[in-house]
Order: structure tokens, then sequence, then C-alpha cells
């Protein structure tokens, strides 16, 4: 507030005065040698020091505006590399979705080979019963000549397609 007292206090501002500064560091002496932005223009008989006070305001205003504008093109790169990203994710989730059903497939066909093998495995077992059961427990039955013939028993699987001299 004490600051605000010697403004009163003081006699006047020297326009004269201000304006020679504001000439000296300016590198034209007109008004119109300054380019202001497309949306202002100044006004039939302002005088020199409310046109270079709203050149002044102007350029800060338009300086903020750039660099809201240049804030605009940061976000609208970070957005594009977010859609980049995005679609990186997306290829990765199908890769990932392709792979997983490779390995069930996998799977599946290692599934079905394991009980293939069991099955096999059992028919092989029960193939080897019956051959053991058959070369122990041949019977014989009473040909129409009088004489007693092997009578072998009915065979399933493989037993049925091995034959005695292939077993010796």
């Amino acid at each position: 507030m004490a600051s605000v007292e010697q403004l009163h206090r003081r006699d006047g501002v020297n326009l004269v005065q201000l304006e020679a500064d504001i000439s000296s560091i300016r590198s034209g002496s007109s008004i119109t040698s300054i380019n202001l932005p497309d949306y202002v223009e100044h006004t039939a008989g302002v005088s020199r020091v409310g046109a270079l006070s709203a050149e002044a305001v102007i350029r800060d205003y338009e300086s903020a505006a750039k660099e809201i504008e240049a804030m605009g093109t940061e976000l609208i790169d970070a957005a594009q590399k977010c859609e980049a990203l995005t679609a990186q994710v997306h290829d990765a989730i199908a890769f990932m979705r392709e792979t997983a059903a490779g390995y069930r497939e996998e799977g599946r066909k290692i599934f079905q080979r394991i009980e293939e093998c069991a099955l096999f495995t059992e028919d092989v077992r029960k193939t080897c019963e019956q051959v053991k059961r058959r070369m122990t427990e041949v019977s014989f039955a009473p040909s129409s000549d009088g004489e007693l013939v092997p009578q072998e028993p009915e065979l399933t699987g493989i037993a049925a397609k091995v034959t005695m001299s292939e077993v010796r």
C-alpha cells in the first residue's frame, strides 16, 4: 500500500519520457511497423502509449495461445502413440489367443494319443493272455474219423489275427 501512496504523491507520469524509452527499444517509429496477429488492428487516433500497451498485451495473449496450441499438438501426438500402443496390444492379444488355441489343439492330440496307446496296450495285454491261455488250454474234440482235434477258443482283437505258428 505504501507504493500506491507514493504514486499519488508524484507529480505525474512523464508520458513523453515513457514514449521515448519505448521508442528507443523498438526498432521502428511507426505504430504499424510491428506485425500484429490477424485478429486485431490499431484503432485510428489511439495514442502511441495506448497502442504500445495494447501490443504488449496482445503479444502476451498470442504467446499464451500458441503455447496452448503446442500443448494440443503434444496431446495429439500422445493420443497417436496411445492408438499405436492399443493396436499393438490388440495384436498381442490376438497372438496370445492363437497360441492358446494351438496349445489346446496340441493337448487334445496328445490326450487322444495317450488314450489310443492305453487302449492298444489293454488290447495287447488281453491278446497275450488269450494266446497264453490258447497255448495251455487247448481242448481236444473228437473228429468225424475218431481222432481228437484241437478246438480253439474264439478270439477277439489282435489275438484273432495271430496264428499259433506266429506265436511259436
